[in-house]
């Protein structure tokens, strides 16, 4: 008797990506897993999306809907899926052609859901570096535990997921108001409730950072990071019906347990105040919190601790003149080396005192 291999849905959502559409179909197409069936699901683009899509035939099911977010994408893609295990695929990523077979390889009873490391490349396809960075372990194992004691936990984007076709009939469909933008955040919140959660350390795909996608941080924007806090708050917001749907009382400071939060969070602040969407934040505070999450949560290395130590007080007290380098150097890669040297600068005479 062979091997049994499940039959993986790789479902690709699109909303005016058309540029790099063929490349994440293709992908999707050339794995060596045999047993893959590809949904392309247009979430009412206006380029020349549907063009590319038709130019593939019988090759993909298409879904041609109004546009209403990711999470309706995610919706209508898993609602006519057959797999037993869903992977999720952006339009501007793809995935490198041996992906579902690690997925599948690894995948056993139990399991709610599998991630792997992505290849961070630009709009060209040249590669960057890794998400998460390869310093960094992805988290496994009984991750609700994680989400509890955290508020977070080590993963990736949904173009480096699969999910097990029994958890998503629980948990899906997603509210699409709620989520029409960050469905993954819904998925990877969710997911681990109901099963184990495998981590594979390689690269299986790519994450294309261009400067259009919403997560980019290629400017020193108060908007992103605004943007950023909200995708966080309405995470914890989950995590925390789902912990008293299961009898937990969660910690009241549950949101300021992961220093990256408190980061987008100081950064948000400090751009633009008046904008801010946690009105009881202040500077003081955010520094507290995240020297307290960076020592007290974070599996960081004494140095890398000792440097964003120093990130948040430069961010906190400091004018705003002298601040917005530092948050360009440690939070968007274009400019790291320009502001790298501007601190430099600043710092080495401090130091010579």
């Amino acid at each position: 008797m062979g091997i049994r291999s499940p039959l993986v849905s790789v479902i690709i959502n699109n909303y005016n990506y058309g540029r790099f559409l063929r490349k994440a179909m293709d992908s999707a197409l050339d794995q060596i897993y045999p047993n893959t069936e590809v949904i392309v699901v247009d979430d009412g683009s206006t380029d020349d999306s549907h063009d590319v899509i038709a130019s593939y035939k019988d090759r993909v099911t298409p879904v041609l809907k109004d546009n209403g977010g990711q999470a309706s994408a995610f919706n209508a893609g898993f609602k006519i899926s057959r797999g037993e295990i869903i992977m999720f695929l952006d339009a501007d990523d793809y995935l490198f052609p041996h992906a579902v077979e690690r997925v599948a390889a690894v995948w056993r009873q139990g399991v709610a859901e599998v991630h792997f490391r992505l290849m961070v490349v630009d709009a060209y396809g040249n590669a960057r570096g890794y998400l998460p960075p390869q310093e960094k372990h992805l988290d496994s194992g009984a991750v609700w535990q994680i989400l509890l004691a955290k508020g977070s936990y080590s993963t990736t984007v949904t173009s480096g997921m699969g999910f097990d076709r029994a958890v998503l009939d629980r948990i899906l469909p997603m509210p699409e108001a709620e989520f029409r933008l960050s469905a993954d955040g819904y998925l990877a919140t969710l997911a681990p409730f109901f099963g184990q959660v495998c981590s594979i350390e390689e690269a299986l795909g790519a994450y294309r950072q261009h400067g259009s996608n919403r997560w980019d941080y290629n400017e020193v924007s108060g908007e992103r990071f605004r943007r950023s806090v909200h995708h966080d708050l309405q995470k914890q917001a989950l995590l925390s019906r789902k912990g008293e749907e299961l009898g937990y009382k969660l910690p009241r400071d549950m949101d300021l347990r992961d220093y990256a939060q408190v980061q987008a969070r100081m950064v948000s602040l400090r751009l633009d105040p008046e904008k801010h969407p946690v009105p009881s934040d202040h500077r003081l505070k955010l520094v507290h919190r995240g020297l307290y999450a960076i020592w007290k949560y974070s599996e960081l290395n004494w140095k890398e601790r000792l440097v964003l130590s120093a990130w948040f007080v430069w961010i906190g007290f400091l004018p705003l003149p002298l601040a917005r380098p530092a948050i360009a150097w440690l939070l968007v890669r274009r400019s790291r080396p320009e502001a790298l040297t501007w601190i430099i600068k600043k710092i080495a005479p401090l130091l010579r005192r």
